[in-house]
């Protein structure tokens, strides 16, 4: 339980930034506190720390980065879209200190939680063992394909801003970048079997992995709206989403617009 607790303080300290904008405890917050964990986990548990436990946690600094410093990215430097988010995002000057205090201890306890699999192995003593090594494939192919599709819709806007994507893995999926943060965590989940025991351990677990999924559908819910309103009316567009699955290849699930307790 201390070593929970020394991650829920990282991750408060990071996603405190949200503090000078309250989207970003959900967004840049986010990115660097999993970094910050990674780096925490690997000096906490340093000297009794074998190969497979020392690249989850350089996952978690490699996945941290790139998720932090490319929506620092879009927010600070990409005025287009900015203007396009306005009125999309609250700006959150009306929210009261003790609603932003709320935002910012849940989801600093959310990013506790989703990399606690991999704490709970390490206090074991266990090792890696054939979870690790499974959950470890899967977060790389996670991080791999978030990456790719992030790159893949950053061009297509340049080459057509004004069109929807529907190329690369946008083919194959609407949302591909959401459905490789949800295998990036499914990895990490994978990798505490074995690991994990007792009931708190579980309920941190799963909160962490469910928590993540939800949020995760409800992005693509936002999204879906969003979309349906910018292209709507196009002819492909309706039949791109008629045929392409929202979230996850093969699945034929097309739309979460209706599913409006997907609030996340």
């Amino acid at each position: 339980m201390p070593n929970f607790v020394v991650l829920l303080i990282v991750a408060l300290i990071v996603s405190a930034i949200g503090f000078k904008k309250y989207v970003w405890f959900i967004s840049i917050g986010y990115g660097f506190s999993v970094c910050a964990i990674g780096l925490a986990l690997t000096i906490m548990f340093r000297g009794q720390m074998d190969a497979g436990l020392l690249v989850q946690c350089i996952l978690f600094m490699v996945y941290g980065l790139r998720l932090g410093g490319y929506l620092s990215y879009r927010e600070l430097r990409m005025a287009s879209y900015n203007k396009k988010m306005v009125g999309e995002i609250k700006d959150g000057k009306t929210m009261s200190m003790a609603a932003k205090c709320g935002i910012w201890i849940s989801a600093a306890l959310l990013y506790a939680c989703e990399t606690s699999p991999v704490l709970f192995r390490l206090e074991s003593g266990k090792g890696t063992g054939t979870a690790v090594i499974i959950g470890i494939i899967i977060s790389v192919a996670g991080l791999v394909i978030e990456s790719l599709a992030d790159i893949q819709k950053s061009r297509a806007k340049k080459v057509n801003p004004g069109r929807f994507v529907d190329t690369g893995l946008y083919r194959i999926v609407r949302c591909p970048n959401y459905f490789g943060e949800m295998l990036f965590w499914t990895g990490v989940f994978v990798s505490g079997f074995g690991a994990v025991h007792g009931v708190w351990q579980w309920v941190a677990v799963l909160t962490g992995y469910l928590g993540i999924i939800y949020v995760m559908f409800g992005g693509a819910r936002r999204l879906e709206i969003r979309q349906n309103r910018s292209y709507g009316k196009d002819p492909e567009y309706q039949a791109y989403v008629k045929k392409t699955p929202i979230m996850i290849p093969l699945i034929p699930l097309y739309s979460v617009e209706k599913y409006k307790w997907l609030v996340a």
